[in-house]
């Protein structure tokens, strides 16, 4: 084991961390001695007040002044400003503290005026929570009851950090107060003691998915890459180890690409290579601080000097990992403000823990929680309607019921349409109407649950001449599995119909215990199919190349200045903490919404929350709609509303009523709650119905074939897939489920025959011909 640099000496011998390959990976260069600062005057010469103040007194403080004052002290010079080591001995704010408070209500001020620390501020949709948050850090800096050079406020995305600063330079603070994301700060903080004690930094891991998929040997290669990192993330975030990964994710109704224990096993592996590389991953940069600021005292106690006073926004999405490591920051010290809404909490699938704001009160017996119940943004109609879904739902704050406070707007609406292509050009029409003289297309958005449902309605936008905006998604075109499919259809020397023909099947290939990535992936693919359609439908004779010109007319032609007027549309996901006048609320069906893999009760609750985000976006109008069905790869499905979307209905039939919709949420009046996952069985699903997830199960197999031709199928199935894996290449890519079910039908047994088969071309038989022919031999003769 190597020994940190001899300054360490002065608090504390290092000890070994959580795991001994933090000492193999950060061993120092050579030990160094102790820095001091040069003595150099602020080359600015400039005083860069706070909040108003009058230029403070300055004192010139030796070097080994400062120095025995650290060793005193217990800390090590931080060096967190400019190379000057002098420091303000009195200060004068000449803003008066009452100002920062105009404006806000009761419960704000309390929450910006209030000296409890820990403090609590439970902040709903829409109730001004980021100005409760830059007025308090303001407050307390205009009454001096802190140094805002001193302050570090967390956020979840630089720019939720750069409005933030943005605000408290608006309010007048012109002292820099530190804003940043967990990874940022403990990065930054990293690099500093990694320079100061001359220890060689790892390299940083840029591509994961790339890395993972060198782990992977034999069958473990048929899945993508990106699917065991989803797991890996998910478990660092909840500070679980390999060897605990199987137990925690059944727990969790995690749903993991291959076997518990197996993707227990690659994690590990990856874990291993990744220590004898010397790599960290972003997971590792929260880690690897919190363990350093365990195990070394100098480190822990210059940060929690620099960072006296902490400021966590969107609490309710803090994981396990990064509360361990605000809690390092923090030590022994009080000064802690955290603000988060429960009702909100939508990213416990990526490993946040919502549990941790609710049980603040239990942790904190000392602290003080405010509750903001106020709602700026909607409309009482549309927050009462939101308010109702909630009521009675599991895995919701009940306390948190807001109060509108805007006049009355519209009740919402919902419309039921005939399919998608039906919904989508209604929602263009909708859109049309509501976009009045002089008014912007930018007052509007459509929110969908997944991705894979933006690109019918660019096309509906479009053909309408609305310009329109996709927000913060990944472009279909640039999706793998979209990248992989487009590349086969690129190299096929079939008809182009054949080729979308079987592509349409091959979605049907998983099983209903497919992972969540796996249903995206599977669903991008429909969306590719519609557009081929769309493309067949209008060419004459349809091409692979044609198709291609026409996609990138369709898909990344005519798109509006980034900054432009435009309708937005984008995910629920992505609209949280946005807002707009009118929102359009599309495909709100059984297996969106809530989406099919919730099969939890938390991750149940976890899409009640998200519908209600998704409400909750709109100021003067909500417009909601879900279509009778879809087209899912070759075939038009059945839908049923979203159950969530009937108790929404019922709280509009109220409002409608003149009936109090939080009564329809307690289950007072005759409308139904959304019942627990699993319950609603009143009446059967439609036989492969996308709600009961649209795909074969198995055991089941094409109504094409009879009894006696399931073991040959189910053999040329498990072919299929060890191709697959061996190739690293989705299963449709080898064949689908319409020729394997072709091939066991007609039994061939000679190529020529093998060549009659549908769905196979001379490039297929040559190069599976023998393996096909052997399977059947060998299933037809046992």
């Amino acid at each position: 084991m190597c020994t940190h640099p001899s300054d360490v000496a002065l608090h504390e011998p290092h000890k070994g961390g959580e795991d001994e390959e933090g000492d193999r990976d950060f061993c120092p260069r050579q030990p160094t001695h102790t820095e001091s600062g040069n003595g150099e005057k602020n080359s600015q010469g400039q005083h860069h007040g706070r909040l108003g103040e009058e230029p403070p007194v300055w004192v010139e403080v030796e070097d080994e002044v400062l120095s025995g004052v650290e060793f005193v002290l217990g800390i090590r010079h931080a060096k967190p400003y400019p190379p000057a080591l002098s420091l303000a001995v009195s200060t004068v704010s000449v803003v008066e503290p009452d100002a920062l408070l105009d404006g806000l209500n009761n419960a704000q001020r309390l929450a910006v005026t209030s000296t409890t620390s820990p403090l609590c501020i439970l902040a709903g949709a829409g109730s001004g929570k980021t100005r409760v948050l830059t007025r308090r850090i303001a407050y307390r800096a205009a009454t001096g009851d802190l140094d805002p050079r001193h302050v570090l406020a967390l956020t979840f995305t630089r720019k939720a950090a750069g409005e933030l600063t943005a605000r408290l330079r608006s309010l007048g603070l012109r002292e820099q107060v530190a804003a940043g994301t967990f990874h940022s700060i403990a990065y930054a903080q990293l690099r500093t003691r990694w320079a100061e004690r001359s220890i060689t930094p790892p390299q940083l891991m840029t591509r994961k998915a790339g890395f993972v998929i060198g782990l992977l040997t034999g069958a473990e290669k048929s899945t993508p890459g990106i699917d065991f990192v989803s797991e890996i993330e998910w478990a660092k975030a909840r500070m679980v180890e390999p060897e605990d990964y199987p137990e925690a994710a059944k727990t969790a109704g995690r749903k993991p690409p291959i076997s518990y224990e197996a993707t227990a096993a690659i994690y590990a592996r990856y874990e291993d290579q990744r220590r004898q590389k010397r790599l960290i991953d972003f997971d590792d940069m929260l880690r690897v601080c919190h363990r350093d600021l365990l195990s070394d005292d100098g480190f822990a106690a210059s940060q929690r000097w620099r960072f006296a006073h902490l400021f966590v926004d969107e609490f309710q999405d803090v994981n396990p990992l990064q509360h361990a490591l605000l809690e390092a920051w923090r030590g022994d010290r009080p000064d802690l403000c955290i603000v988060g809404d429960p009702n909100q909490a939508i990213y416990s699938w990526n490993g946040a823990d919502p549990e941790l704001l609710h049980t603040f009160p239990e942790r904190f017996p000392d602290g003080e929680t405010i509750r903001l119940l106020d709602n700026y943004r909607s409309s009482p109609q549309i927050l009462a309607a939101a308010n109702a879904l909630l009521v009675g739902g599991r895995g919701v704050d009940h306390d948190g019921t807001q109060s509108a406070t805007r006049p009355d707007g519209a009740i919402p609406s919902i419309r039921e349409l005939p399919d998608e292509r039906a919904e989508a050009a209604a929602i263009a029409r909708a859109a049309r109407d509501h976009h009045g003289p002089g008014a912007r297309w930018s007052n509007q958005a459509v929110l969908v649950r997944t991705n894979a449902q933006l690109p019918i309605l660019e096309e509906a936008m479009k053909s309408a001449g609305i310009p329109f905006r996709v927000r913060g998604a990944t472009p279909l075109l640039d999706q793998p599995e979209i990248k992989v499919a487009l590349g086969e259809l690129r190299r096929t020397i079939r008809p182009f119909t054949d080729a979308i023909h079987d592509l349409a099947l091959s979605v049907d290939i998983d099983d209903e215990s497919e992972s969540d990535r796996a249903a995206e992936r599977r669903a991008n693919l429909d969306a590719l199919v519609q557009m081929a359609r769309d493309y067949i439908a209008i060419e004459t004779p349809p091409t692979a190349n044609g198709f291609f010109l026409w996609l990138t007319a369709t898909t990344r032609a005519d798109q509006p200045d980034p900054n432009g007027d435009a309708i937005e549309l984008l995910t629920f996901h992505a609209a949280k903490g946005l807002e707009w006048p009118i929102v359009h609320l599309a495909g709100l069906e059984q297996g969106y919404v809530p989406i099919g893999h919730a099969k939890t009760p938390g991750a149940w609750a976890e899409e009640r929350r998200l519908f209600y985000v998704a409400a909750t976006r709109a100021e003067r109008e909500l417009l909601c709609t879900w279509a009778k069905s879809r087209t899912f790869g070759e075939r038009s499905v059945p839908r049923e509303r979203s159950e969530f979307l009937d108790t929404y209905a019922a709280a509009c039939e109220a409002l409608e009523a003149g009936i109090d919709p939080i009564a329809v949420g307690n289950g007072t009046t005759a409308p139904r709650l959304a019942p627990t996952p699993g319950t609603r069985s009143s009446k059967p699903k439609a036989k492969g119905s996308k709600s009961s997830g649209g795909r074969k199960r198995p055991g089941s197999y094409p109504d094409s074939l009879d009894a006696t031709d399931h073991i040959l199928f189910d053999a040329l199935r498990a072919w299929r897939s060890e191709r697959a894996k061996s190739a690293d290449v989705p299963a449709f890519v080898v064949c689908n489920d319409h020729t394997l079910a072709e091939i066991a039908r007609q039994k061939p047994q000679t190529p020529v025959e093998l060549l009659r088969v549908n769905g196979m071309g001379e490039i297929k038989v040559s190069k599976f011909g023998g393996e096909l022919l052997a399977i059947i031999s060998d299933t037809l003769g046992s």
